[in-house]
């Protein structure tokens, strides 16, 4: 037995995930900790605000860069990695620079159109989440392809307890949605400058990046045109499917609402930050290897998807049955409401993160077209579903019910596809 523990880690990849889920773990433990005297503080209208402001920057802030850090990875050669590193800085300063600019001639219509009366004072912080989103892609990218996962297990840790920390001592003398709002936004430009301060990021340096000309950079940009073709619009869609039923519900029903499905889907993110992140970190490295190497990549997926499996079993199935009693227990009696919306959305989202290892290996695939697709139709379903709750049965717990069982029917669906196109890609190899 020991000695079979000990095989097991040595294997790079199971210590690689070790690393970057101790690091998740221990963020997710500050989180948690500090999460029950937050929500005393600060209550359920403020957590919606928050919540309705964090859907608008989760929009944008991943396709500040139209998505190419995400192909930092992919490269044999670091000159390569280096030049879409530049790329991507060069990207992320143009949607910081056309955001303020849209802010500063048409702020009003957009404010007006989306019904953003009460996020309004915040709108001035986009433009700079933006850039930070874009560096902090980078920085991510980087760390990925040189599998530095000790820096940003490291910066995760640092992150949340400042972050968390900040929110709480605030929070003492002024607990308004303003504090969680700032401090969560500007959090990611602090990750950024952690990750790039910690590590040996070579994006800044012309010198070290080596590429001489703009012709280049084009050349590059369009090998892989497949990222902002393909792979942006779907994390632009994606974002904004899991940004709709806040929004929806801040206007239909007011913050408080907002609040209880923001917390809920914090909670049930844990698994997903805790394992996923970290096996999707470590899993897309690993798979692109596998390709450029000729090995079974449907087994590398089957493997991965088993693994999350067993680990997200438990503590989606606990929500599905105690969520209600747990939620009013650890945050107050306040969020009852929350538990009732957590145990349906566990339902979905214990599939989306069983898919965390499918939705990595995408890109290896080639089949990023059949992401934008697959994103399209769940952005679609999950609108339906929540306009079927809120104008047919007027309920924003009927609108998560309804959404809930779509969703993961559809990502059953999208991991045997997944399998289809690895299958095939296998084949060809």
């Amino acid at each position: 037995m020991k000695s079979q523990v000990e095989k097991i880690a040595n294997k790079p990849f199971l210590r690689n995930v070790a690393v970057m889920a101790t690091g998740t773990a221990m963020a997710q433990i500050i989180y948690m900790a500090l999460s029950p005297i937050i929500t005393r503080m600060y209550g359920p209208e403020a957590y919606g605000l928050m919540g309705a402001f964090m859907a608008i920057v989760a929009i944008i802030g991943p396709v500040a860069a139209l998505t190419y850090p995400f192909a930092i990875v992919l490269p044999k050669k670091n000159k390569e990695a280096h030049g879409l590193m530049q790329i991507s800085f060069m990207i992320s300063i143009g949607s910081a620079a056309a955001l303020a600019m849209l802010l500063l001639f048409f702020s009003d219509f957009i404010v007006n159109w989306f019904n953003l009366k009460h996020l309004s004072s915040f709108l001035f912080l986009l433009p700079f989440i933006a850039l930070f989103s874009g560096m902090l892609q980078i920085a991510e990218g980087w760390l990925i392809r040189t599998k530095q996962f000790k820096v940003t297990a490291r910066v995760t840790v640092i992150q949340a307890l400042i972050v968390q920390g900040s929110i709480v001592l605030i929070g003492i003398y002024y607990p308004e949605a303003t504090v969680l709002i700032i401090i969560t936004a500007l959090a990611i430009g602090f990750k950024a400058v952690m990750m790039i301060s910690l590590s040996q990021i070579p994006f800044l340096k012309q010198t070290t990046i080596g590429w001489k000309n703009l012709t280049e950079l084009k050349e590059l940009a369009t090998k892989h045109k497949d990222f902002p073709a393909f792979r942006a619009p779907e994390v632009f869609l994606d974002a904004i499917t899991l940004g709709v039923p806040i929004l929806l519900l801040a206007n239909f029903f007011g913050p408080a609402s907002a609040g209880f499905y923001s917390i809920g889907y914090t909670v049930l993110s844990v698994p997903a930050q805790l394992i996923g992140k970290s096996v999707g970190d470590v899993f897309y490295p690993r798979i692109s290897d596998a390709k450029n190497n000729g090995e079974n990549m449907t087994k590398l997926i089957k493997q991965a998807t088993f693994y999350l499996g067993l680990a997200g079993i438990v503590p989606y199935l606990v929500i599905i049955v105690f969520g209600p009693w747990l939620f009013s227990f650890v945050f107050g009696e306040n969020w009852w409401t929350a538990g009732e919306y957590a145990r349906w959305m566990a339902l979905w989202m214990f599939f989306r993160f069983l898919n965390s290892a499918s939705l990595t290996a995408l890109p290896a695939l080639s089949a990023q077209a059949f992401l934008l697709c697959s994103t399209v139709i769940f952005l679609i379903a999950k609108i339906s579903a929540f306009l079927i709750g809120l104008y047919v049965f007027s309920s924003a717990l009927a609108a998560i019910i309804i959404a809930a069982i779509a969703e993961a029917v559809l990502e059953i669906i999208f991991l045997y596809m997944t399998l289809y196109f690895s299958k095939k890609q296998d084949q060809i190899s």
